[in-house]
């Protein structure tokens, strides 16, 4: 089964794409190591090992390693996850508040979302520029999806060749109006 990153920020349906792949019949991992105070001098030998236990991967430190999962898994797939800048920056300041992680660290420069908003929102900004930059001679690697906004299994099943299955699509937290 082809490998699927999905290389979206938190907050961005990053678990909910999980939940869709193993729908699917992906075995699925992440988050990954977000309070382990290694990745900041071991984070590429941490993750590469469970690239060969999964084929399905979520939330950090995915979206980060996109460039070095291109080069290791030359025929992977990868799912950008957005949604309205300033919804996703009230959803990470709600959820994560003043509580710092390493990966956080690593992601932005600091750990917490406060005092930092406008460093978050331009990391959130930046992070989707150069995924798009990145994959713009190969768009047939990366899917863009806002769950946010209605896409789901069509778009999802359509990019990995696959069946929509007979369910719901998963929604970890449900979007509102739905």
């Amino acid at each position: 089964m082809r490998k699927v990153f999905c290389i979206g920020f938190h907050k961005t349906g990053t678990s909910s794409i999980g939940l869709a792949l193993e729908a699917l019949g992906y075995r699925v991992t992440g988050p990954n190591f977000v309070n382990d105070p290694r990745i900041h001098r071991e984070l590429w030998a941490l993750a590469r090992p469970l690239i060969d236990k999964y084929d399905g991967f979520q939330d950090n430190p995915w979206p980060i390693l996109y460039r070095q999962i291109e080069r290791a898994v030359p025929d992977a797939k990868f799912i950008l996850t957005y949604r309205d800048p300033e919804d996703w920056l009230r959803s990470v300041r709600s959820f994560f508040g003043s509580h710092s992680t390493p990966m956080r660290e690593i992601v932005y420069g600091y750990g917490s979302p406060e005092g930092n908003v406008d460093i978050y929102l331009d990391r959130y900004h930046t992070h989707y520029a150069e995924v798009c930059r990145h994959f713009s001679d190969q768009p047939e690697r990366l899917l863009r999806i806002n769950l946010f906004e209605g896409d789901g299994w069509p778009k999802i099943c359509s990019f990995l060749d696959k069946q929509t299955p007979d369910v719901k699509f998963p929604h970890v937290r449900p979007i509102p109006g739905e």
